[in-house]
């Protein structure tokens, strides 16, 4: 099977992400698309394993295989846990309804750690470009304000919202180069500050439930093989 048809035959989840799905998009952004497939249970029975994940076919469209969506989810990776909470949903059958059901069973306080550190990493990037060119990359700065937000809301509240609502123009003003470089940093050092205060009275749990996607996955995987029978 090539790795193009998992994507088009096999889709439970597909959601569009970036700028369109933040609420920052202008009329020169591109439609980044995501997206979940459920390999057919008998691919893994043989040597060569079926993709963990799949780019294209389309221009700018990304999709994981459904353990792995579920195994970087449970770690707390920024960009799948963003994935799940698309406010742009295309498309979702039986099974990716499911798997929105169990957002909550993804998210606990460890997701402090994985999006501070994300962030620590996009801002020695940015610093380095300081430092070469005088100035960062304004978008990359503007997004990397947007995921601190999220984060430090995230643990505030319990809840993942991706969509900057009023903040929007705060935030282009960023990507257009209109605020100052020291104070776009000051801002981030305040996120970075209110997040790790958020994480230690959260309401969010300890860890997250990983009976209960595994128990979902067990589930798929067994009725696709019933199916294939």
């Amino acid at each position: 099977m090539r790795p193009e048809s998992l994507v088009t035959d096999h889709t439970i989840y597909a959601c569009v992400m970036g700028s369109r799905a933040f609420g920052l998009a202008t009329e020169a952004s591109d439609t980044d698309r995501r997206g979940v497939f459920l390999a057919p249970t008998p691919l893994f029975w043989r040597f060569e394993k079926p993709p963990t994940h799949v780019e294209g076919p389309a221009d700018e469209q990304f999709s994981w295989e459904l353990e792995r969506f579920c195994e970087l989810a449970l770690r707390g990776n920024p960009n799948v846990l963003e994935c799940l909470h698309s406010p742009l949903v295309e498309y979702a059958d039986a099974t990716g309804r499911e798997l929105l059901a169990l957002r909550d069973a993804f998210l606990f306080r460890g997701v402090h750690e994985t999006f501070v550190r994300y962030a620590h990493g996009q801002r020695r990037k940015l610093d380095a470009d300081v430092r070469t060119h005088g100035a960062p990359r304004w978008k990359h700065a503007m997004h990397l304000l947007r995921l601190l937000t999220s984060a430090r809301d995230l643990l505030r509240t319990g809840a993942l919202t991706i969509d900057v609502g009023d903040r929007r123009e705060e935030l282009l003003e960023v990507k257009c180069g209109e605020v100052p470089w020291p104070e776009v940093e000051a801002r981030m050092n305040r996120l970075v500050r209110e997040a790790g205060e958020a994480a230690a009275h959260s309401p969010l749990p300890q860890e997250p439930d990983r009976r209960r996607v595994e128990d979902f996955l067990t589930r798929t995987r067994r009725a696709s093989a019933l199916r294939a029978a």
